[in-house]
């Protein structure tokens, strides 16, 4: 798979409800919430790490991170209507297996699941990734016990790919390419 364009990575993308933005190390307090929360963490690696904020802090130190090093990151998810910061989204450049892969990455504060959030934050980051032509292929990394996170990838016209190990998890490689891609956006 090659990966291309990452620089010109921007923010400020727009869907029905949600905007983004680049996240900040202001975010530490909202996103130390989510980690406070043992149903929204479950699924996370700990990063040998047991404290809520320290948790925060170094998963939004590896977004910033991402951004300065032009490997893309997650992004803020801000409700249109409200301002609430409803969670993350985001093209990740990842590594599976020994092979770079174009991750769409997702998480929302408990406040805000059930809503379709998720699905179109992820629809938004497929489009802007393919439309940029940043990938011929694009993934989403699942825990294989997260099955809510599995159907918002099969919502996103994903497939299962296969089942392997990533950041000492079980996880699933959910994946479309770019010609799938185009071809469901034509009918």
């Amino acid at each position: 798979m090659s990966i291309k364009n990452h620089s010109l990575y921007k923010d400020n993308l727009n869907s029905e409800r949600l905007t983004t933005r680049l996240l900040t190390s202001n975010d530490v307090a909202i996103w130390t919430i989510f980690f406070n929360d043992k149903d929204c963490a479950r699924f996370f690696p700990t990063m040998g790490m047991t404290n809520a904020t320290d948790r925060a802090a170094f998963w939004i130190q590896k977004q910033l991170a991402r951004y300065g090093e032009n490997r893309f990151g997650l992004q803020a998810l801000i409700n249109k209507e409200t301002g609430e910061f409803v969670g993350q989204c985001g093209l990740l450049l990842q590594e599976v297996d020994n092979q770079p892969v174009l991750e769409i990455g997702y998480s929302l504060l408990k406040p805000h699941w059930h809503k379709g959030y998720a699905i179109e934050a992820a629809k938004l980051f497929k489009d802007y990734a393919f439309q940029s032509d940043f990938s011929d292929e694009i993934v989403s990394i699942i825990d294989t016990q997260n099955v809510t996170s599995q159907a918002v990838a099969i919502k996103n016209g994903m497939l299962n790919l296969k089942q392997t190990r990533f950041w000492d998890l079980d996880v699933f490689i959910f994946g479309i390419d770019k010609k799938s891609y185009l071809q469901h956006k034509a009918h």
